[in-house]
């Protein structure tokens, strides 16, 4: 077999084989498969796309290329849930708890943050003493036992997939659907749950811009996940304003415990019943969709979910009297008002320059060896589709300089305000792969 045979094949729009993918996944992970060849591939793959079958033939050998997680002694079926980045994007602190406490099986493995969108790993660590190094014994154990433990991402789960994707982000084939699909799939499935719930963002704070792509994405995903033999269903939500009212690691931490509580922000506590409602479905605790949200409402209704989320965070070292003390959460020093300077209707919240707005103060970073700030960050007061007046706080800057002024620039240029109220909708789709 010869790389250059595979990438003619492939430039002339015709279906590449399992063993052909296996070829130039494996050689190019081991070295011998130069990055050259690899890139002219994945340009005939960005032009020309690929089939169902090839796709999951990529997955899975991405899959194969390095460790695959073993979940098998976990009691019940294992349920993971992803998202594809946003802003303020707080679902898995409020997901796991609350999945977990009508006794579904939650063993996550969660990354940080990078950019404008923020990592649950960093997020937890807010919480004092709290640590997600666990070991495979400790990590089974907790689940076994509280049904819900997080842990941070291997270091050899998909090599392939690492090595690809910064290929793909110096060779301008980034934008393919196929690749992005195998790409999130692959590291989803290593990972070991045996059903899958996918959080596909659309809009100005998401990768996916439009919701046609979103679609396709989502549907790409799920087909792959049912293939394989994972049960998997996705959500695609609106990102064309942050998720909740808090962007930031300490403020999210609080965000999700009053949603937990039942005082949470309406978006924030919708999404989450929504996808929590697929994972009991998928786990096989509920026959409907309906069923399984109304048994979400009342764990939040009796406060089980929070007792959880307790329960969670004492396991891995953090003290759970923050439920109750959000003082015992790292305290930013300084706290800015943005104001409107007009009356009218919220027409338009830019979600990735307040995401940078929040970088820009310590909240994310721009490399991966950043030191965040998980006290700083940014708490809206207002949503889309809300009336202001003149004079109305439509931001706070929780900072621990004082002087913020680029920040109050682009959180004002952020916030857009028109005569006429927008329409909103925040569940675009859900796709079952029924």
């Amino acid at each position: 077999m010869r790389m250059i045979d595979i990438i003619t094949k492939k430039r002339d729009n015709k279906e590449l084989t399992k063993e052909e993918i296996d070829y130039f996944v494996q050689g190019y992970t081991n070295g011998e498969v130069p990055d050259y060849q690899v890139s002219a591939l994945l340009m005939s793959i960005f032009f020309n796309g690929m089939t169902k079958e090839e796709v999951s033939n990529l997955t899975m050998s991405m899959v194969n290329s390095g460790d695959q997680i073993d979940l098998s002694a976990i009691e019940g079926i294992k349920v993971d849930k992803h998202s594809t980045g946003g802003v303020g994007d707080t679902t898995t602190l409020v997901l796991a708890p609350l999945v977990a406490a009508v006794g579904v099986s939650v063993p996550k493995m969660s990354g940080r943050g990078l950019g404008h969108t923020g990592g649950t790993v960093d997020k937890l660590e807010a919480i004092e003493g709290f640590h997600v190094e666990l070991d495979k014994e400790e990590f089974i154990e907790l689940v076994n036992k509280d049904k819900l433990a997080v842990v941070g991402q291997s270091g050899n789960l998909t090599p392939a997939d690492k090595l690809i994707y910064a290929l793909r982000d110096v060779t301008a084939t980034v934008d393919s659907i196929p690749l992005i699909a195998s790409s999130i799939m692959s590291k989803k499935i290593a990972a070991g749950a045996d059903a899958i719930v996918l959080d596909v963002k659309v809009g100005d704070g998401a990768f996916m811009k439009n919701e046609e792509d979103a679609r396709e994405l989502a549907e790409t995903m799920v087909e792959i996940g049912n293939h394989v033999g994972r049960n998997t269903m996705a959500v695609i939500s609106s990102m064309d304003e942050p998720l909740g009212l808090a962007i930031g690691n300490a403020n999210e931490v609080i965000e999700a415990i009053e949603t937990l509580k039942g005082k949470g922000p309406a978006d924030l506590t919708e999404l989450s019943l929504v996808l929590g409602a697929q994972m009991v479905v998928l786990a096989g605790k509920a026959d409907s969709l309906e069923e399984a949200r109304k048994m979400l409402e009342a764990v939040i209704e009796d406060g089980s979910a929070l007792e959880k989320f307790k329960v969670f965070v004492k396991n891995q070292g953090g003290n759970p009297d923050i439920t109750e003390d959000y003082s015992l959460l790292p305290q930013a020093e300084f706290k800015t008002e943005v104001k409107a300077t007009e009356r009218g209707f919220i027409s338009k919240m830019d979600s990735e320059n307040l995401g940078v707005a929040a970088s820009i103060i310590g909240a994310g970073r721009q490399t991966k060896d950043d030191v965040l700030d998980l006290a700083v960050g940014i708490m809206l007061n207002k949503k889309v589709g809300d009336q202001v007046e003149a004079g109305d706080v439509l931001a706070t800057i929780e900072s621990n300089k004082q002087n913020v002024a680029d920040t109050i620039e682009r959180v004002r240029a952020a916030i857009h305000i028109s005569d006429e109220k927008p329409d909103t909708k925040l569940i675009k789709a859900i796709i079952t792969g029924k």
